[in-house]
């Protein structure tokens, strides 16, 4: 038994260096909030130290391939627009 609570101790205090979060961090779920950022994220293709210029970039692509003259529709753009600035916000609030 005392083996065991050894053995989980090692585990956290090493989860802990390595990915610098406990392991029962891992149980919470995600916000609402963090899960849009998420889902703005990958919809752009950006990651979280994304910056101001590449979220414009990445809009750019996108609604160059999505917009309604190219075959995409307008909630499609819609749905973009909103990811950006979704993510934009999120940049100044973090300042």
């Amino acid at each position: 038994m005392l083996r065991l609570i050894v053995i989980l101790a090692v585990v956290s205090i090493g989860c802990r260096m390595i990915f610098g979060r406990w392991p029962w961090d891992y149980l919470k779920p995600v916000s609402t909030r963090g899960q849009a950022l998420l889902r703005a994220r990958k919809l752009l293709g950006v990651d979280a130290r994304a910056d101001r210029g590449e979220i414009i970039a990445a809009h750019k692509r996108l609604v160059a391939m999505i917009h309604p003259d190219r075959g995409g529709t307008s909630d499609q753009v819609h749905e973009a627009n909103a990811a950006r600035d979704l993510l934009l916000n999120e940049l100044t609030d973090q300042r």
